[in-house]
């Protein structure tokens, strides 16, 4: 069976040349040129995964708001976020609503279909992991439930993403270690510029703090990479 990629996309000629290009590797595409569309047509039945332009029409965040109707749908869909626009950036940076990856609309249609295929295998191998009994990681004040894909601190839940929660996983498995950008993308199945890489870390260090302002678990290595804390442990 096919896979299935749903694309929301404003913009008819750009919307079509990735539809053909995905249409060209094999998958199933169904697309959307504005939110509500979009709503409507994902209200019964999610797709494998998701690319969405963060400019809708006349709503300027409107994939924003998208990517949270989604997320409340399903934790686990790959979501991919498309801007052309350089005052994006910060805000898909930060990839704060939940969104695995972004992309500007200049990349190259095959490092778009790698970061595809890589987050699909992720899709996957999580659903497989589902079907084994649960590996608990425990870390002193942190817990990682490895096939439910959980994260608690002091007993206390975080809710982090997909991606966020390899990279941890990545990070706590041997404290004191670095694990460099490349290392903690391999972790995550994705393909991710540093920036983004960098932009992970900040966002899962920013929730930690949020139940615990002291938290120093995550470290920088300048110029190396990041690792956790040890003395956390």
């Amino acid at each position: 069976m096919k896979r299935h990629i749903v694309l929301v996309e404003d913009e008819p000629a750009i919307r079509e040349n990735y539809r053909d290009a995905f249409e060209r590797r094999g998958y199933r595409v169904s697309v959307y040129g504005d939110r509500h569309a979009a709503l409507s047509g994902l209200r019964t039945s999610l797709p494998d995964l998701a690319v969405i332009d963060v400019g809708l029409g006349d709503e300027p965040e409107g994939g924003f708001d998208l990517c949270q109707d989604l997320r409340r749908q399903s934790a686990t869909l790959p979501i991919i976020f498309l801007t052309a626009r350089d005052s994006d950036i910060d805000s898909v940076h930060g990839l704060r609503l939940g969104a695995d990856d972004y992309v500007t609309k200049d990349m190259s249609l095959d490092h778009l279909l790698a970061r595809i295929t890589a987050l699909l295998r992720r899709a996957d191998a999580w659903a497989e992991a589902l079907q084994r009994p649960d590996e608990v990681l425990e870390r002193g004040r942190l817990t990682l439930n490895v096939d439910r894909m959980t994260v608690a601190w002091n007993g206390t839940p975080l809710e982090l993403t997909v991606t966020e929660f390899w990279m941890l996983h990545a990070l706590v498995q041997h404290p004191g270690h670095i694990r460099n950008r490349d290392q903690l993308m391999q972790a995550a199945s994705t393909v991710l510029d540093d920036n983004t890489v960098t932009s992970h870390i900040k966002r899962i260090r920013r929730k930690f703090q949020q139940i615990a302002p002291e938290f120093d678990g995550i470290q920088t290595a300048y110029g190396m990479g990041y690792r956790w804390n040890a003395r956390e442990i």
